[in-house]
């Protein structure tokens, strides 16, 4: 299966943000935006690539809206009212209450102030709205029998969320616009610890690490202050809701502590009413707003009053809050052609602005001249103020939420294309994580999650209950109390992580299951031909505690599973007798599983660069396969021991295709010596009756 990413908007760019995404047989539309830098069909995101008959209630499950901003939402009625789309629309409560005033404020300004032709109508926005399911953070939503959705608190701007969605294994976030840092009327960012195949997020400031946030605060305090106090105006150009009210909690308190008496306005009746859901929907701000709202609402601004237009060329200094941000038009631009000639003014831009508008070209240096069309344009001699009092997270918040996350895939949307080449880099480089960064109109497919439920045959089942490699190394370290009659106290049946090896078979009409490497061949019915290279390998031992105990002329005990000469080397107990076969087949395991685990040690430092895997009983490099020989006869015995010399036999195997590897393992396995230091347990004291019983 796989997820399909068809980026509409938001690609190598900043504006009119729409993700469709197919996942499961489902297909989601993510935001509906519109660019605030376009005038022409450049303007709305190409819906005919998601059904060129125009039926678009079967193409998509779903819309979701991450937030009101219009750049997310601006083109959600003319997509449901024109375009035709009835299916549902699923949003956070705040945004279904706030994004009808941010729409009907565009329609107003693009179409009777600058007399545009009309793109939807306020019957239209609300007709959209009626559309509109608003769900709450971290509420489930069963889209349908199979599509989940669920969202988080995103910060950015009231009502902002990032939104889940899963089908069936697979699963996906879309982060719509977010901050990780907090702010004085909001949150950061909150989202569980997912299981995702997917994160498609912004990257407006891809490449930006912003400095302290006070020290941006007085940065902006102080330019403002100066201004006024040199008889200037200060135009904040802003959308009505998020920063402007971000900068009035800001300026009213400063306001306040510096006793001042010069007015800050309000551009419109938009704002006033938006400060009044601020209040409403006082739950979804940061934590401080709610503590302090049982003695002071934080929006209840006492230095901010309404703006009138015949205030404009009034004398004397003020502070204008005026939309649209960005100065795309509206107002703010009204305001900017009175204003910008006069060199005490100031022009404060606090946030992002895309290409195209007044606000980027006064961003992007400072101009003396902006043709605003062929027939107007306007001197620029006031002051420029840039400060990023953006909501948007920067890359190190980026960077946070990838790796809090840790996706199988990233998409990049909403940034500039250099710099998403530059995220792109480090989320491979530092998270290991495949990322791409698709512009407008182009598909992404990335493989998605399933799990398969299976049947699991007795002989595999078995191998995986083998006893592992950890209880090995507390025989090794001598913990194994082979004198106790309590079998239950060795380590060696104690469980831990282990790998096991099996063959997943799926056959039509019947169900997956996994069967041990041994039984594939005969379940298919057929014969296993194989040319391969074998070899006996003897390995020399030896035993620090007897070379001691020859040292000091005492009586020395052999190991179990020491052989001299020919014999074989896991087998050789017929010198004890065991009361307790169970116990006896445990022993000898034990040895078996030892030898491998010290041999695995040698080769591990041979072959530094080499990725060996250790099996409980055997051990594997690529195709060459060994494990310890039980078999004193074995036909690939072509070398003899040392007479008196210790030496443990493993038995090798390797294909054709590994012949130069598995000779160079074997002249290695020759030239070993390995140390083996038996535990001194009640045990190693009997060996001298042969009668011995535990």
């Amino acid at each position: 299966m796989t997820i399909e990413c068809l980026v509409l908007g938001a690609g190598q760019e900043v504006g009119k943000s729409c993700v469709v995404v197919s996942i499961g047989g489902k297909r989601i539309m993510f935001d509906c935006g519109m660019h605030m830098g376009y005038l022409d069909e450049r303007r709305y995101p190409d819906f005919s690539l998601i059904s060129e008959s125009g039926d678009f209630d079967n193409a998509l499950t779903c819309i979701i809206i991450t937030h009101f901003h219009l750049d997310h939402v601006g083109a959600l009625p003319y997509f449901t009212e024109v375009c035709g789309y009835r299916g549902p629309v699923y949003m956070t409560y705040p945004t279904k209450a706030l994004a009808p005033l941010m729409l009907e404020d565009y329609r107003k300004v693009m179409v009777d102030r600058r007399g545009e032709q009309e793109q939807f109508t306020y019957d239209h926005i609300m007709e959209c709205m009626r559309k509109v399911i608003a769900v709450d953070l971290k509420q489930t939503v069963q889209v349908d029998n199979e599509l989940q959705i669920r969202a988080y608190y995103a910060g950015h701007v009231l009502g902002a969320a990032m939104f889940y969605a899963k089908v069936g294994d697979s699963a996906i976030v879309y982060t719509g616009d977010y901050n990780m840092t907090p702010d004085r009327h909001l949150g950061a960012a909150q989202i569980d610890r997912l299981q995702i195949d997917l994160l498609i997020t912004e990257s407006t400031y891809a490449t930006t690490i912003r400095d302290s946030k006070y020290a941006r605060e007085r940065e902006f305090l102080k330019a403002v202050h100066k201004c006024v106090a040199g008889g200037g105006k200060v135009l904040i150009p802003t959308f009505a809701l998020g920063r402007a009210q971000e900068l009035c909690i800001l300026l009213d308190d400063y306001w306040e502590r510096m006793n001042l008496d010069i007015p800050i306005y309000f551009s419109a009746g938009l704002t006033i009413q938006a400060n009044m859901y601020y209040k409403m929907l006082i739950g979804w701000t940061s934590q401080k707003v709610k503590d302090t709202y049982a003695t002071r609402n934080a929006f209840d601004f006492k230095h901010v009053r309404s703006f009138e237009r015949s205030l404009i060329n009034a004398p004397g200094p003020c502070v204008l809050f005026a939309t649209p941000g960005m100065i795309s038009g509206g107002f703010s631009l009204e305001v900017f052609k009175e204003w910008a000639p006069s060199e005490i003014n100031l022009v404060t831009l606090p946030g992002y602005c895309v290409a195209g508008t007044i606000g980027h070209k006064l961003m992007s240096g400072k101009p003396t001249k902006i043709d605003l069309d062929k027939d107007t344009q306007i001197d620029v001699r006031c002051q420029i103020h840039q400060l990023s009092f953006s909501p948007h997270t920067d890359a190190k918040g980026i960077m946070d939420l990838v790796k809090f996350l840790s996706p199988k895939h990233v998409i990049l949307v909403h940034g500039e294309k250099p710099k998403m080449a530059s995220l792109k880099g480090r989320i491979q480089a530092e998270l290991g994580i495949e990322c791409f960064y698709p512009a407008n109109n182009d598909t992404v497919q990335i493989p998605s999650t399933q799990y398969v439920k299976v049947d699991a045959t007795c002989k595999f089942v078995q191998n995986c209950l083998i006893p592992n490699l950890k209880s090995i190394q507390n025989c090794v370290e001598g913990k194994l109390d082979v004198g106790s009659s309590n079998t239950e106290s060795f380590p060696m049946v104690q469980t831990g992580h282990k790998v096991s090896e099996g063959i997943l078979v799926m056959e039509k009409m019947k169900k997956a299951q996994i069967v041990h490497q041994s039984e594939l061949l005969p379940m298919l019915g057929v014969e296993e031909h194989q040319v391969q290279f074998a070899y006996c390998c003897p390995v020399h031992v030896r035993n620090v505690d007897n070379s001691k105990s020859h040292e000091h002329g005492s009586e020395s005990s052999e190991p179990v599973g020491f052989s001299t000469s020919l014999q074989p080397c896991a087998m050789s107990s017929s010198s004890i007798k065991i009361a307790d076969p169970s116990l006896e087949n445990i022993l000898l395991s034990s040895e078996q599983f030892l030898w491998l685990h010290l041999l695995f040690v040698e080769l591990s430092n041979k072959f530094p660069g080499e990725k060996i895997l250790e099996f409980p009983d055997n051990l594997q490099l690529q195709s060459f396969h060994v494990h310890v020989c039980p078999d004193a006869n074995c036909p690939y015995k072509v070398k003899e021991v040392i007479e008196d010399k210790p030496a443990v036999h493993f038995c090798c195997r390797w294909s054709t295709l590994d012949e130069k590897l598995g000779w160079r393992i074997i002249s290695v396995m020759q030239g070993l010596d390995l140390t083996y230091s038996r535990p001194h347990t009640p045990y190693s004291k009997k060996r001298k009756s042969e009668t011995s019983s535990f």
